[in-house]
């Protein structure tokens, strides 16, 4: 029976952290992306022309009923062929930030349509511009009833980041890989990346439960 030995791997722990660090970098950007693609998509659906909201909620509809692997295939293999050529790690980055935003998109929306148009209404009747009922009246509850889904479908991106391993970006799970193929210890090397992802997953739990502890303070009325 094999004895486990972690030691041959310390020799490639600048690669994990590099893997690492890759991960955060794909996880950031994508969450820019559908991020801009959720708000944008959102107000689009509540308040654009008809074509343009039928288009998102197809958008979404194709995105959250299909593979995630199939969209970066079709991200890094196909759209090269319409002339639209990008590394892995720019298509992985794309193709989770599409991913991503269809989600958003939901998310966002569903915090907007759920402040009662009543508010809205008073807000007006005091006199307050478009701007300011959206920044006083609408985007804090907004925000608050979505919180809690953003920042669980940002943890949910962050572990599909290891997809992209697929198209050979550099992330911590294309590292793991690097390093099984070398060291030929399987289990130590997916232990230790296991580890390392969940390490970052609850770092950043801890880290959206301060951050919201502290901008969502005010009490809920029951």
């Amino acid at each position: 029976m094999q004895t486990l030995n972690f030691q041959q791997l310390l020799r490639y722990q600048d690669q994990l952290i590099d893997g690492t660090l890759h991960t955060l970098l794909l996880t950031l950007v994508a969450a820019v992306i559908g991020t801009a693609i959720g708000v944008a998509g959102a107000a689009a659906v509540r308040s654009g022309p008809r074509p343009v909201r039928w288009a998102i909620r197809g958008y979404v509809e194709l995105i959250r009923n299909t593979p995630s692997l199939i969209q970066l295939f079709v991200v890094f293999f196909v759209l090269p062929g319409f002339g639209l050529r990008m590394g892995a790690f720019e298509a992985a980055a794309i193709a989770l930030g599409l991913y991503f935003g269809a989600y958003c998109t939901e998310i966002v929306r569903a915090g907007l349509d759920a402040i009662p148009g009543s508010q809205v209404e008073a807000g007006q009747c005091l006199g307050l511009t478009r701007w300011q009922v959206f920044r006083h009246i609408v985007l804090p509850p907004a925000l608050r009833s979505v919180y809690p889904a953003f920042t669980s479908q940002f943890v949910l991106l962050l572990l599909g980041t290891s997809l992209a391993s697929q198209i050979s970006a550099e992330e911590l799970f294309h590292t793991g890989g690097f390093i099984e193929t070398r060291t030929y210890r399987s289990f130590e090397v997916y232990a230790v990346i296991c580890g390392i992802y969940f390490a970052l997953v609850m770092s950043f739990k801890l880290l959206f439960a301060a951050v919201g502890h502290l901008a969502f303070r005010w009490p809920v009325r029951r």
